[in-house]
C-alpha cells in the first residue's frame, strides 16, 4: 500500500474493490481511451484536485484517469449511503487520498469535506456543492487560488448561481 493520508472503513476490502473497478473499466471505453492518452502526456502533472463525489466503481475509473494524467486526487464521498467501502479501499492503494466510508455521520461527512478542502486544490469537482459552499464560507483564501471546478447537480448549480449573483463566486464552475 502506498503511503497516503486517508480514512476509509477497512483497507482489507481493497481486493474486492479492484475487481469492481476492473469491471467498470471494461464498460467505460471512452474514459479508458482518455486514460491511455493522459498516461503518455501527463497534462495534469502537479495539479491538486479535491473531489466530493459518489465513491463508486465508476467514479474510481474517473479518479484513476486523473491520476494517470499526473493529478494528485483527494476524494470525499458526496453521499455516505452510496459509498462503496471496497472501492474506497482500492483507491487508497492507487494513491488516492480517500476520506469516505458508508454510513458516515453528518459530523464525519463535513470533517471529510474540510480535510480535502484544506489541501489548497487547483480544481474542485463536486456533487451537491457542499465542497464549493465550504470553500466559499470557511476557506475563502483557499478559494482564491482555485482555478475552476465542476458541479453535477441542479441543486448545486442553484447554490453556485446565488454566489455569482451576490458577486462572491471565487472561481468559474
Amino acid at each position: 500500500m502506498t503511503n497516503v493520508e486517508f480514512k476509509v472503513k477497512d483497507t482489507s476490502l481493497a481486493k474486492e474493490g479492484k475487481i469492481q473497478i476492473e469491471w467498470a473499466e471494461k464498460h467505460m471505453p471512452v474514459l479508458m481511451r482518455i486514460r491511455e492518452k493522459f498516461s503518455k502526456e501527463k497534462p495534469l502533472s502537479g495539479i491538486k484536485i479535491s473531489a466530493v463525489l459518489h465513491v463508486t466503481k465508476e467514479t474510481a475509473v474517473l479518479v484513476k484517469t486523473l491520476i494517470a494524467g499526473g493529478a494528485e486526487v483527494w476524494l470525499a464521498g458526496s453521499n455516505p449511503l452510496s459509498t462503496q467501502d471496497e472501492v474506497a479501499a482500492a483507491l487508497v492503494e492507487e494513491g488516492v487520498h480517500v476520506f469516505a466510508w458508508r454510513g458516515e455521520t453528518s459530523e464525519e461527512y463535513y470533517w471529510c469535506i474540510e480535510r480535502i478542502a484544506s489541501i489548497k486544490p487547483d480544481i474542485v469537482l463536486d456533487d451537491g456543492a457542499d465542497l464549493h459552499a465550504y470553500i466559499h464560507s470557511k476557506l475563502r483564501r483557499v478559494g482564491e487560488g482555485v482555478w475552476g471546478g465542476t458541479e453535477e447537480t441542479t441543486t448545486g448549480v442553484i447554490r453556485l448561481r446565488a454566489l455569482e449573483r451576490e458577486g462572491i463566486l471565487l472561481y468559474p464552475v
